[in-house]
């Protein structure tokens, strides 16, 4: 598997022709062996760029490249069997089972009508596998759990067996012993040698595992580098707008966020007089 990097430069992209941008002048260097984190409060840009890695919405200014190729010069297949994308939302369109559906990763490698190979079976198996979802195989998408779909689209977008894995939100539905396994999983696939670049709301999480971070703050860059240099209080308690404090992950070191209680209260100071909240 070939390495590839993945880097957002300086994009500018707003969802309707004049009005503002949702990210402005966002850069964002995901290298292969790493996990290269996205986070930021709801609305600071996030899923705007996987939506513009996925070509639903335009660029403005700016570039993106996967390895030595802008994204513009990739067509659907190309960049398929280079980067593979789990976004945020997605409906079962037609119901299959699980391993059918795993299987549709494996549609950029060989023709549309040309039956699974030997080596597509086992990598769909081990897909599965490294899901966590051999037990389900069987199984319907359409009688999965929330919990149990999500971890069946991580599946599938392994068996693309990509260079380049990006995921918006995946932890999303899942407990805590999942949300822990598909970290781990990222962990590993980074060690590999794939590039993973991770868009979420688990700070504490993404400031175990990610080797770089970036923070987002009303589509701009707010803080980028390790997880010292972007968990910082008074960063944060900025960005989030919400009291709180920095220590440390008691497991590994790493810095944790605690926010704190009162944050109603600073509400509150904002209201005008003889307002409820």
């Amino acid at each position: 598997m070939t390495a590839l990097t993945l880097h957002f430069d300086k994009v500018v992209a707003a969802y309707t022709p004049t009005g503002t941008p949702a990210v402005q002048g966002v850069t964002v260097h995901a290298a292969p062996g790493a996990i290269t984190a996205v986070v930021g409060p709801n609305g600071s840009g996030k899923s705007t760029l996987v939506r513009l890695l996925l070509r639903r919405l335009a660029l403005r200014e700016g570039t993106i490249t996967v390895g030595a190729q802008a994204l513009s010069q990739l067509d659907a297949r190309a960049f398929a069997r280079a980067v593979a994308v789990v976004p945020q939302r997605e409906e079962v369109q037609m119901p299959l089972p699980v391993r059918e559906f795993v299987a549709l990763g494996r549609h950029v490698h060989r023709g549309a009508f040309t039956p699974l190979s030997a080596h597509d079976a086992d990598v769909v198996n081990e897909s599965i596998a490294l899901a966590e979802m051999p037990h389900l195989a069987d199984r319907r998408t359409d009688a999965l759990s929330g919990g149990e779909w999500q971890r069946v689209r991580i599946a599938r977008a392994l068996a693309q067996e990509a260079p380049v894995l990006v995921l918006d939100e995946p932890t999303t539905f899942l407990d805590i012993a999942h949300e822990m396994a598909v970290f781990e999983l990222l962990d590993r696939l980074a060690a590999s040698g794939r590039t993973v670049l991770l868009v979420s709301h688990q700070l504490n999480l993404v400031a175990r595992f990610a080797q770089h971070i970036v923070l987002l703050h009303a589509g701009r860059v707010a803080a980028s580098g390790s997880a010292a240099d972007v968990m910082r209080g008074d960063v944060l308690e900025r960005v989030y707008d919400w009291p709180l404090v920095v220590t440390r992950d008691p497991a590994v070191g790493a810095p944790a966020l605690l926010p704190l209680r009162g944050g109603s209260r600073r509400r509150d100071a904002a209201l005008p007089p003889n307002t409820t909240p």
